[in-house]
């Protein structure tokens, strides 16, 4: 049986890390960013453009494949925003609990029926030679009315994953990953790399 490839994170996130450790658990060893490795700009259009400039990035300073994130929440009353802006929607520097007071703030007169929303999530793989896989995750959901629940990160006190009653911080690691937006992207991406070679040194 051959060795998982080995991927180095772009994310300085480490519940972030954490998650994408469990999702890839057997199929491929996510090593911590280089700690010398300062911020890189997140100012793409779009999640896929997000995440190809931090792997393209951290696969130059390792000198190894990389694997990179980028994860919009779309709320549909709000024309799909925060979206790309997610992380900072609130301003920079990001600030989690900044940016789940806005999105109540601006959600405080819209009933429940009107609060659906999505996560959606952009893995990219990049190699230093240029070569890349990427796969998208994607879970439907809605806004509760008041943070709940001590677990995850972001916007998770929030989120509703449909259907169900919990946030997603409300929930078990294991819980959240079997149905994530991360963790579908990421088994999306184990699935593409298998049959690719695109693991192959």
């Amino acid at each position: 049986m051959s060795e998982p490839p080995t991927f180095v994170a772009a994310t300085a996130n480490p519940n972030k890390l954490i998650e994408m450790q469990a999702a890839l658990e057997g199929v491929a060893i996510l090593l911590e960013r280089p700690v010398d490795l300062g911020e890189v700009p997140e100012d793409g259009d779009t999640l896929e453009a997000n995440a190809r400039t931090k792997a393209v990035a951290v696969a130059a300073a390792a000198g190894a494949a990389a694997l990179a994130d980028d994860t919009g929440l779309e709320v549909d009353t709000l024309d799909g925003a925060p979206g790309v802006h997610s992380a900072r929607y609130a301003g920079s520097p990001a600030d989690d609990a900044a940016n789940v007071a806005k999105l109540l703030a601006a959600l405080e007169h819209v009933p429940p029926e009107h609060r659906t929303a999505r996560f959606r999530t952009v893995v990219v793989a990049h190699w230093p030679d240029g070569r890349e896989v990427l796969a998208e995750g994607v879970v439907e959901g809605a806004i509760a009315t008041e943070p709940r629940g001590s677990r995850g990160f972001g916007y998770d006190p929030v989120f509703i994953p449909s259907p169900g009653e919990l946030t997603f911080a409300e929930m078990t690691l294991e819980g959240k990953d079997a149905i994530s937006h991360r963790g579908r992207a990421l088994r999306e991406l184990a699935r593409l790399l298998a049959p690719s070679g695109a693991s192959c040194p």
